[in-house]
């Protein structure tokens, strides 16, 4: 399961005014482990920055002057995403800008590329009525965000990863035990006989119904990748 969290930061709101991307970071996570792989570009947007933008990520032009256009490293970026799955906060906005930006180049789409994840829905859906930007969900979750005074691509991206972890811990749980190696076949009966007054108790109907509730949550929340789910219903787990 390969996933890339990745964040933009851009000269203003709307793509459809004009406004650019002026910084793209990601960083890869496969089968819900941080690689170390990160891609990170700042860009000459070759347009005005809004004071307002400026006034959040701290970017000015003339420190993207020297820097390269989107066009440059558009090839990079796809070829580091590839058709992973996205994780991304306000994935409309981020996925908004880069699909301007390759529509400008006769380029499909990055959510027909890759599958989209946005992590502000998700964090609505888990904590409704709540702030639930990334600096209110690093201290939910314990997260050390100090070196944040401003917003950067790549900070934000590697911040998100580990809100995205905390949020969907439940399955990274299980994901290790099913990755625990097999026991030897070569072990001695005697070992693995079972003690003749072991006790086994049954869940209750309580217990079963709460598990149940437990479980559709977790799977709503990731959009249908719940691994207890497919673990219970094999037929799912295979298509």
């Amino acid at each position: 399961m390969r996933q890339i969290i990745l964040d933009t930061e851009t000269t203003g709101p709307d793509p459809k005014q004009g406004h650019r991307i002026i910084e793209i970071g990601a960083v890869e996570m496969i089968n819900r482990r941080l690689t170390g792989n990160r891609f990170h570009r700042y860009l000459n947007p070759e347009r005005e920055i809004d004071a307002g933008a400026q006034q959040v990520h701290g970017i000015s032009l003339d420190f993207l002057q020297d820097k390269p256009l989107f066009r440059d490293i558009a090839g990079d970026l796809l070829t580091f995403t590839g058709d992973a799955e996205l994780i991304i906060h306000n994935a409309p906005f981020d996925v908004g800008f880069l699909n301007r930006e390759l529509d400008m180049l006769g380029l499909e789409a990055i959510n027909v590329r890759c599958t989209i994840t946005d992590t502000l829905k998700m964090a609505k859906e888990l904590n409704p009525g709540q702030r639930n930007n990334l600096d209110a969900l690093c201290k939910r979750y314990s997260i050390d965000n100090s070196g944040r005074t401003l917003h950067g691509a790549l900070l934000d991206a590697e911040l998100l990863a580990e809100v995205y972890l905390s949020m969907t811990r439940g399955q990274e749980s299980l994901m290790i035990e099913l990755e625990e190696p097999a026991p030897d076949h070569d072990i001695g009966l005697e070992q693995r006989s079972v003690p003749r007054n072991l006790i086994i108790l049954s869940a209750t109907g309580t217990e079963l119904a709460a598990h149940r509730e437990q479980v559709g949550d977790i799977d709503k929340a990731s959009k249908g990748k719940c691994l207890w789910k497919l673990l219970e219903n094999p037929a799912e787990a295979s298509v």
